[in-house]
């Protein structure tokens, strides 16, 4: 399969993979063939990019660091929780364990993770499919700092929950994009109300709470709402709020222009040291592709490629398979291992 822009469709296209609704119900399964109506459907839907059966790329296998069960149970419960905040009753406590119970240990049971793929994203599950991401991301970052099993729960739990304060921010405010400075304020919020919710519950830790209550502070006192220095902020916060600004980059229907994960990877080294710990951005960043696989690209040489498969050893190496035509020949004329061929990098992401 291939990552595609939703643009690129044409009918006739077959569906690499599920495409789900916040509540976890399968919008457009695996398999389905593409017509104009479902085409015109996913644009509506505000899905910009997806996954396409080519049988040029029968082997090429994109897969996600949780599997689409988990993934889809995690988003249902976090859906649950959230309606129930909204009615002024508790979030269901149980079900969130349960389900963070499954996500960190299939984290830890897999040997070496990089997040390779990029996520098919509906307007109406912006706000869970986030949530499920950064708990996903700030999970690995977790592990590969060698944190134990119950911290891992405590950080997985502290970062599904990281925006819980929003469920009593006025829906129109947070969808809006151009915010004025009293909307941006109100916005901001969201970490104190989040805090004060999460503190109350006697059955989670009081760690998760200020993990709500800090994921926007910065090293340099610029963050919100104490302006916390290095220190100061929480380290499963900082670790958080690492996740929830790259998950923002490459991600649509957030206050942010979608950018490639090679991009995002360069601001979060551009801000390593000044808002976020150095060796923090360091660890997280070895764990993402750069160029995840299944983007279309261009490389130096002016050949057209996709990118097939990785190299966990240097995750802005990839390996791509390139063709004798912009359009894909069908024609197979090389693959470049990146890690091998040095003078050969990728100039462009097409798709």
């Amino acid at each position: 399969m291939r990552q595609v822009s939703v643009n690129s469709l044409t009918m006739g296209d077959v569906l690499g993979k599920t495409i789900f609704s916040s509540s976890g119900r399968i919008l457009l399964g695996k398999g389905v063939k593409l017509t104009p109506l479902y085409i015109a459907k996913l644009r509506d839907m505000g899905i910009s990019i997806l996954y396409i059966e080519d049988d040029r790329f029968d082997d090429v296998i994109v897969e996600d660091v949780i599997s689409e069960e988990h993934r889809r149970e995690a988003m249902e419960i976090l859906e649950k929780s959230t309606r129930s905040v909204r009615l002024g009753k508790e979030l269901d406590g149980f079900d969130l364990k349960r389900i963070i119970n499954k996500i960190v240990e299939e984290i830890l049971f897999k040997k070496d993770i990089l997040v390779n793929m990029m996520e098919m994203r509906s307007l109406d599950n912006q706000m869970f499919a986030h949530s499920v991401n950064v708990c996903v991301l700030s999970t690995i970052l977790g592990k590969a700092l060698l944190l134990d099993r119950e911290k891992l729960e405590t950080l997985a739990i502290g970062a599904i929950l990281h925006d819980i304060g929003k469920v009593q921010v006025d829906p129109k405010l947070i969808a809006k994009v151009d915010l004025t400075a009293e909307e941006v304020e109100t916005l901001k919020t969201h970490t104190t109300l989040g805090f004060e919710d999460l503190r109350k519950r006697k059955d989670l830790n009081l760690v998760i709470a200020h993990i709500a209550f800090q994921h926007h502070e910065h090293m340099n006192g610029t963050g919100y709402p104490r302006q916390l220095k290095e220190g100061e902020i929480h380290p499963l916060a900082q670790m958080v709020a690492i996740a929830d600004l790259y998950d923002k980059l490459t991600s649509d229907h957030s206050n942010v222009k979608r950018i490639m994960p090679h991009e995002a990877c360069e601001i979060l080294m551009g801000l390593a040291g000044m808002l976020y710990p150095l060796e923090m951005v360091r660890v997280f960043m070895r764990n993402i592709a750069a160029y995840p696989t299944g983007v279309t690209v261009k490389l130096n040489t002016g050949e057209i490629g996709v990118v097939v498969d990785q190299n966990l050893s240097m995750p802005a190496r990839p390996i791509v398979r390139v063709f004798d035509e912009s359009d894909f020949g069908s024609n197979v004329v090389k693959e470049y291992n990146m890690v091998e061929k040095r003078t050969i990098f990728i100039q462009e992401v097409l798709s």
